[in-house]
């Protein structure tokens, strides 16, 4: 039985950084991040209100609730991706120059949390991290398909849209502005 998880834990870290190299792999080529970047579908619909109820990597407490009245960019990430690695400047940078935008970063990684503490020392970011369990990962939004992977959630705490691949600030402030949020700028 140990042997079956370990086959499957080592499969699906295998997907996730073949899945993770095609970012770089198009980066590569000269496409922006953006363009590779989907729309797609996850465990909880476009419309619906997702629950997270997180314990960040500074042991705060962090729901989904808490970030009411703003859109929320929830977005799972991991320490050897590099296209995730590339994307997290844009969103702190989101984060710390739109009031109306909260970002939550969820490492999706077997890391430690204190290995997760030394490679955000090199990798800082203004928005709180969280690291899940791989295998049992928040009911509302799973395990992701591709890493990173992101969730748009209203103001109103409903889901507005999921991304796989990586994103841009610009990209994600257009869609808020597109969904009836202010426009970029």
């Amino acid at each position: 039985m140990m042997w079956m998880r370990t086959c499957l834990t080592v499969l699906c870290l295998s997907l996730l950084l073949a899945a993770c190299g095609q970012g770089d792999k198009q980066a590569a080529t000269g496409n922006p991040p953006a363009a590779t970047a989907t729309a797609t579908a996850g465990p909880v619909a476009e419309g619906a209100v997702p629950t997270l109820q997180v314990q960040t990597l500074e042991g705060k407490a962090l729901a989904l609730t808490d970030l009411r009245g703003k859109w929320v960019v929830v977005n799972y990430w991991a320490t050897w991706c590099g296209p995730c690695i590339e994307e997290m400047p844009e969103l702190s940078a989101l984060a710390a120059l739109r009031q109306y935008i909260a970002v939550i970063g969820l490492a999706y990684d077997e890391a430690s949390p204190d290995e997760l503490r030394a490679f955000l020392k090199k990798h800082p970011v203004t928005y709180p991290v969280a690291r899940i369990d791989m295998y049992e990962p928040p009911r509302d939004f799973g395990a992701p398909n591709v890493l990173p992977a992101t969730w748009l959630i209203a103001p109103d705490g409903r889901l507005a849209r999921k991304y796989s691949g990586p994103l841009t600030a610009r990209m994600l402030e257009e869609d808020i502005a597109r969904l009836g949020g202010p426009k970029p700028g």
